[in-house]
């Protein structure tokens, strides 16, 4: 059996944790072989055998508790919408079939595929096409259906509860409302329970559209209670209920993705003309992608990769 892995979409802690599973089992306990793939489907597309790298038991030791892939990932490279440049014009095209072609020359007979949403849903569609696909649910935003927990999110969640512990010293003392924006898409579970975990007062999620009178009203009830701080944390998808999500980047949903962001700064401005507070907006971004899984994330991230060889 030849299998090959790539990892794609967003960066997320313990990807190399599923590599080093994926090469340890298949090499150990099959005799299996295993190609990387560089850069996800852009690398398959555009370099096409020179994506691909043999892997060994040597070239994973070690790579346990590293964030990153040592693969690399693309997070735009949808073979099935492509953009390309034909006679001095952007089109989209459809290069799956290029994609397979090349999987098959190389002698792969199945193809791990590490990634969230968008990433299984290329290898789904792939596999529509009669190429064998395992998938391994990967995203810190934990909001994969058909997966209790996707690796990344615990990661993630550790570094936005820690840095929410850290803004608590500085709104004590400067006696401010700070206003924390995470990750999370449409889903709120980075928000929630990094929230929960660092004792925020206020927690916005894209599951529940909020009023702004009742978010002032609480960080105002909070005040007159002696409280000369608060602590809001938002996930960059939450919305006012008579307003919309607010984007730092349009998409056209196909070759492009809509990017979140700005939420955070909004809640800051609104709540300072309607509290008289001072207030502050720190926006964590990516910094919740990056660093060194926790022990959780890497003993999941492991047995994923096991998983995947068996399956």
């Amino acid at each position: 059996m030849h299998i090959g892995i790539l990892t794609g979409g967003g960066d997320a802690p313990g990807l190399n944790a599923v590599i080093r599973a994926v090469v340890k089992t298949a090499i150990s306990r099959y005799e299996y072989d295993i190609t990387g793939i560089e850069d996800g489907f852009d690398g398959l597309i555009e370099r096409a055998f020179k994506a691909l790298r043999p892997l060994t038991l040597k070239d994973v030791r070690g790579i346990l508790p590293q964030g990153g892939t040592i693969l690399g990932a693309a997070n735009r490279g949808n073979p099935f919408a492509r953009k390309v440049i034909r006679d001095g014009q952007e089109v989209v095209e459809d290069c799956s079939g290029l994609v397979i072609e090349r999987l098959r020359a190389a002698d792969i007979d199945v193809l791990i595929v590490v990634g969230g949403d968008g990433t299984l849903r290329i290898g789904y569609e792939l596999y529509q096409k009669g190429c064998a696909v395992v998938g391994v649910p990967k995203t810190i935003d934990n909001d994969l259906g058909g997966t209790d927990v996707t690796f990344g999110f615990d990661t993630a969640l550790n570094t936005a509860t820690d840095a929410i512990d850290k803004l608590h010293t500085t709104a004590e003392s400067h006696h401010r409302v700070m206003v924390v924006e995470v990750m999370g898409r449409d889903a709120g579970w980075i928000a929630l329970h990094s929230g929960i975990a660092g004792g925020a007062d206020v927690i916005l999620i894209p599951e529940i559209p909020f009023r702004w009178d009742v978010l002032a009203d609480a960080i105002k009830a909070r005040s007159k209670g002696g409280a000369k701080f608060s602590i809001v944390v938002a996930a960059e998808g939450a919305q006012p209920a008579d307003g919309q999500q607010i984007f730092s980047r349009a998409g056209d949903g196909v070759t492009t993705v809509a990017r979140l962001g700005g939420i955070g700064n909004e809640v800051a401005r609104r709540l300072e003309e309607m509290t008289g507070m001072e207030t502050r907006c720190t926006v964590l971004g990516h910094v919740q992608r990056g660093g060194r899984p926790t022990p959780f994330a890497r003993l999941l991230a492991t047995r994923y990769g096991a998983a995947a060889v068996r399956l």
